[in-house]
């Protein structure tokens, strides 16, 4: 309900807003949102709203994506190359960008990811640029990263941008967030922010002016997102405005965001898990968590016409309307007993429901390989993934064994970097791994081969190795001491 005090917290917040030097359109875009929340609006979506997607295009077996290699290949010097490189990667305990760490052969995702376009633009003949979205914790750093690669900044491109912020807003007053420390007053919001960027940046319409039609855009810790010309030339000749790369749920991916399909309009919407209804207890309904009723997910690997961006800002007084996404934290993260506030945020694939004639993709699941945790880097790092000649990260293919190995690491041990170099000091082998667990207080100091699912159970109190004559370890259990 609108009461004289949540108008007044909606002013207050659009004057910091201001006093922060944010474009027009992203206060108006913010103050959209946060009537949307006093007026009771949480950005739910019920099981009344949508029904399950059935079938969609998938990318190895649709003939127009077979067939669209040649096209895609003529369109490279059509694309420019967005990563979403905002995040520091804290659940690592990092404290700079987490593109800049180390994954594979002594190179960082950024090296990667630039070596990756330098070989397609050589073999193409297309320049095709590499532009990052930074957030203010990030942006020297990643700048600073990407100085030996100023060839992928062509025309006076920018090497990055950087995403906006929002005033968080506490629960019990509906105010802006005004504690001592100016940082705790504001949280990013979200990757839906790229199209605020991009349009209040200019860089939209500079690309458009450069020849620059369609974007590519992924999060900067997935090296399985690669440029992949068929993809381009199939979201091409779609006529599609925006393209979402899909990938079938698994177990694993229960808690995740979906795919569904608004019955009132017939559009595809995508819902993540803050926007799931709870039961009673408070747990996520289990429909949202049914991975044969809703069969996709998001990969965050997004196409993009930049006409279309630009178009429909253009009608929405320059920003795109994408749905609220309300979290409520506490306003210090390390302190749970400070006090709660709402979080105003959008997510980058909700555009799927916006652009009418939007589409989906669903593309194999090797396009999907972020690194979330240290159990993720441990695969990156082992023999289960190679870098091929091209920079392409890839399934060993000495590995008979269908999908990747999963690992779980302990993570008062392995949870923090620092933590997990000091143990990983011998990479082990899982290149013929099922499943790698390791529970306790573990030391790796020499070359071990994973077979199957070994678990290896060590002390708490001290550090424990496999003994050095052993060299590998099969399908099983062992404690060390």
């Amino acid at each position: 309900m609108v009461t004289e005090k949540s108008k007044a917290g909606l002013e207050r917040a659009a004057a910091l807003m201001q006093r922060d030097g944010l474009p027009e359109a992203v206060i108006k875009n913010f103050e959209r949102l946060f009537r949307d929340v006093i007026l009771g609006k949480t950005g739910i979506i019920t099981e009344a709203e949508i029904e399950p997607v059935a079938e969609i295009d998938c990318f190895s077996t649709v003939s127009v994506c077979n067939n669209a290699l040649g096209e895609g290949m003529k369109l490279l010097g059509k694309l420019a190359v967005i990563r979403l490189n905002g995040g520091l990667g804290t659940t690592m305990g990092l404290e700079r960008a987490k593109s800049l760490l180390r994954v594979k052969e002594g190179l960082t995702f950024n090296d990667i990811i630039a070596k990756q376009l330098r070989v397609l633009g050589a073999r193409s003949g297309a320049s095709i640029p590499l532009i990052h979205m930074t957030s203010f914790s990030t942006d020297a750093d990643v700048k600073r990263a990407m100085e030996p690669y100023g060839d992928l900044s062509p025309g006076g491109l920018p090497v990055s941008f950087l995403q906006h912020r929002h005033p968080k807003i506490y629960v019990d007053t509906m105010s802006p967030a005004e504690e001592p420390v100016e940082e705790l007053n504001w949280n990013p919001p979200g990757h839906g922010d790229i199209y605020a960027a991009l349009l209040a940046t200019g860089l939209a319409e500079k690309l458009l002016a450069m020849g620059k039609r369609y974007a590519f855009v992924a999060n900067a810790d997935n090296l399985g997102a690669t440029v992949e010309p068929s993809i381009l030339g199939y979201f091409a000749s779609s006529g599609a405005p925006f393209l979402m790369e899909t990938a079938e749920r698994t177990k694993a991916d229960a808690k995740g965001g979906h795919l569904a399909r608004r019955k009132s309009s017939g559009r595809l919407v995508l819902r993540e898990s803050s926007q799931a209804p709870t039961a009673p207890g408070g747990e996520i309904i289990p429909e949202f968590q049914d991975v044969l009723k809703y069969r996709h997910f998001n990969t965050n690997n997004i196409w993009l016409d930049l006409e279309a961006v630009v178009r429909v800002a253009r009608e929405h007084n320059g920003s795109i309307p994408l749905p609220l996404i309300s979290n409520k934290k506490t306003v210090n993260p390390r302190d749970r007993g400070s006090r709660r506030v709402i979080q105003i945020e959008t997510a980058m694939g909700a555009a799927i429901e916006v652009f009418e004639g939007a589409r989906a993709l669903q593309v194999p699941r090797s396009r999907f390989a972020p690194v979330k945790s240290n159990n993720d880097l441990l695969v990156v790092r082992s023999d289960a993934y190679v870098l091929s000649e091209d920079f392409t990260l890839g399934v060993n293919p000495k590995r008979t064994i269908a999908g990747l190995p999963s690992v779980s690491l302990d993570s008062h041990f392995f949870g923090l970097l620092k933590d997990f170099e000091s143990r990983m000091k011998a990479m082990p082998s899982l290149v013929a791994a099922t499943s790698f667990t390791v529970k306790g207080n573990v030391e790796f100091d020499h070359p071990l081969s994973i077979e199957g699912a070994v678990t290896l159970n060590g002390p708490a109190e001290k550090i424990a190795s496999v003994p050095k004559e052993t060299r590998a370890l099969r399908d099983q259990e062992i404690s060390l001491s």
